[in-house]
């Protein structure tokens, strides 16, 4: 039973379900009343991973170096620095852990200091273990759900083709049979396959088909440099570089109990590269301008359009962190493979699309599909999607969007004189150049439709001399 302050409080077993997400959460509880320490505690180990107590700022400052704490439950009146002042420290120092203060001596402006202090709530005592639980668990769910708000902003913003699984070959239902088998388990996955083959969504379905209850968040590491892509996915604290305003939580952490999806890990610098086999090993994450190690629970689900193992052999990629993403391998077949499925996806891609855009549906002839058919689609399902797309809003049949694609892809053209007398390296490298010369120079584009890696088109045009 609950008394005032200077009574001992009694602990009986709480009978409210723990929080989502306590049993991999840490706990600090600061107070100089050993009773109210020793009520918490007993409350709360139950439930918690770690749960730590000290009796003044200076104990609990030295087990916050320590440890990484996900909650602190603070005395607002404490033997020296009292709780507010440094909660407000911990806050300039760039700490975001959730704070639940608790006082029997409680004013406006005990309140108001409080709260500018950054207190997720406010309880006075005497208090009952249920107030207690209550109050943690409303600060759980709001930061469960500014991560998830966080993520499905990204997811919005970024990330919108949404084609789902969709397939009858044997090729896909192979590939669907395999997620399903290694959905479940904690292993790292890399998943193989040329751009716009699905990579994404085949590791949406294995976040879905899996046990783990955290978010599924993706990150393109080809789309921000070393330095950028370490904030991302570590995080920093305040100060930590020019800009750093504030503390920022990482995508590991919005991740944690979850799947942190790399994408175009092929493209990650090489600096990261370090960084990233050594949290995958240690399991834990160092903020930029930290020195505290933070435990994360995450699944690493990896995927590339690059043959890593000839990108190890250049000395492009880290052997060691190959061989740690190469445990379970899943490989998406390029659409030209599976051709039998553009029926199937055509008619999703138009039921979708028209739903989106408010369009009324539509249905292509048999002459019309044969053209799709003979395409060899080098941007694969997403290019599928895109033509697909241009139909229903532009009112027009596949062979006019696809007509345009293919005069804009055409290289010059020759004379048959010419074509006959002319050797099969003379042709590519007319074709080459032409597509070049029609992307301005730009060789990623180039590279990209032409169906091949920026580095083998840089090779061959080095071999012609014709630029470095």
């Amino acid at each position: 039973m609950l008394q005032t302050e200077s009574s001992t409080y009694t602990y009986s077993p709480a009978r409210d379900v723990a929080p989502q997400g306590a049993q991999m959460a840490s706990v600090l509880i600061v107070d100089d009343e050993p009773g109210i320490c020793s009520f918490l505690k007993k409350g709360l180990d139950e439930h918690f991973s770690l749960v730590e107590v000290a009796d003044d700022a200076d104990m609990a400052e030295a087990l916050h170096q320590r440890c990484h704490f996900d909650l602190i439950i603070a005395d607002i009146r404490l033997p020296g620095r009292s709780g507010v002042e440094w909660v407000t420290q911990l806050r300039e120092q760039g700490s975001t852990t959730a704070v639940i203060f608790i006082t029997a001596y409680a004013d406006l402006q005990t309140a108001i200091a409080a709260l500018r202090a950054g207190a997720a709530d406010f309880i006075m005592k005497p208090f009952r273990m249920e107030q207690m639980m209550a109050s943690i668990e409303r600060c759980m769910d709001r930061q469960r759900i500014q991560r998830e708000n966080f993520v499905l902003r990204r997811q919005l913003d970024q990330y919108r083709d949404g084609s789902g699984m969709v397939g009858k070959c044997e090729l896909i239902k192979g590939v669907c049979e395999l997620i399903k088998r290694v959905a479940p388990m904690p292993s790292t996955v890399l998943i193989e396959g040329e751009s716009g083959t699905g990579k994404e969504l085949a590791a949406r379905a294995m976040h879905e088909f899996s046990s783990r209850r955290g978010s599924f968040v993706p990150v393109n590491c080809g789309a921000m440099s070393a330095e950028l892509l370490e904030s991302e996915l570590f995080g920093h604290v305040k100060g930590a570089f020019t800009g750093a305003h504030q503390a920022r939580e990482g995508l590991f952490t919005y991740a944690n109990g979850g799947t942190l999806f790399l994408d175009e890990i092929g493209e990650m610098p090489m600096s990261m590269q370090t960084h990233l086999l050594r949290v995958m090993e240690e399991r834990t994450i160092r903020p930029v301008g930290s020195n505290k190690e933070i435990p994360v629970d995450v699944r690493v689900i990896a995927a590339t359009n690059r043959d890593l193992s000839e990108e190890v052999k250049k000395g492009n990629f880290r052997e060691d962190l190959f061989y740690r993403l190469f445990v379970l391998s899943i490989r998406m077949p390029a659409l030209r493979e599976r051709i039998e499925d553009l029926p199937v996806l055509t008619s999703h891609f138009i039921a979708t699309l028209a739903t989106e855009m408010g369009l009324n549906p539509t249905s292509f002839s048999d002459a019309q599909m044969a053209v799709l058919q003979a395409y060899d689609w080098p941007g694969n399902v997403r290019e599928l999607k895109n033509v697909i797309e241009r139909c229903l809003l532009l009112n027009m049949t596949p062979s006019q969007c696809l007509g345009a694609v293919l005069t804009r892809n055409a290289p010059v053209q020759q004379t048959a004189t010419d074509n006959s007398e002319m050797s099969l390296e003379e042709v590519e490298k007319r074709h080459i150049l032409a597509i070049l010369e029609q992307e301005g120079g730009n060789k990623s584009a180039a590279a990209r439709r032409l169906g091949v890696s920026r580095k083998t088109l840089e090779r061959k045009v080095h071999a012609w001399e014709v630029c470095s």
